[in-house]
């Protein structure tokens, strides 16, 4: 990230999300202290998802203030760039450097830091969900064979 804030947004990501809107939504992860961005269709997921809520349901409230609350939209810049807001960049530390994590068809910007913590502690996660997804289907050929 430079001195303003720009971020290059990879041209297979920009491409992906090409559409009526040309750029990205960022706003705070509601599943992790970082950033969470991604295109027109990612937004509208969350829009449905607040919709099949009733208003006044805390969960509703709970999405809307951190989704549309802390939302902003980012057109790209002739290079591909988008400017990351100041709020958001003060509220999760980030700075000069940022690791930006793919994940389909959204991506989190995380500082440096957290990133390293979050990868520890979901590399431990996805290796114990590996490991008992593999003891159930051992377990399911055994007890389905006898």
């Amino acid at each position: 990230m430079d001195a303003k804030r720009r971020l290059v947004v990879p041209v297979e990501f920009r491409a992906a999300v090409a559409g009526p809107f040309d750029g990205v939504f960022c706003f705070p992860s509601i599943e992790a202290d970082c950033i969470e961005g991604g295109g027109k269709a990612l937004f509208d997921r969350y829009e449905n998802l607040i919709g099949e809520l009733e208003v006044g349901d805390p969960l509703r409230y709970a999405l809307e203030f951190s989704i549309r609350g802390g939302m902003a939209q980012l057109s790209f810049d002739t290079a591909g760039r988008v400017t990351l807001p100041e709020n958001l960049c003060e509220m999760f530390g980030l700075a000069d450097r940022v690791a930006v994590v793919g994940l389909g068809d959204r991506f989190q910007i995380w500082s440096p830091q957290a990133f390293q913590a979050q990868r520890a502690a979901q590399l431990q996660v996805a290796r114990d969900g590996l490991a008992a997804m593999r003891a159930q289907q051992r377990q399911a050929r055994i007890g389905g064979g006898a």
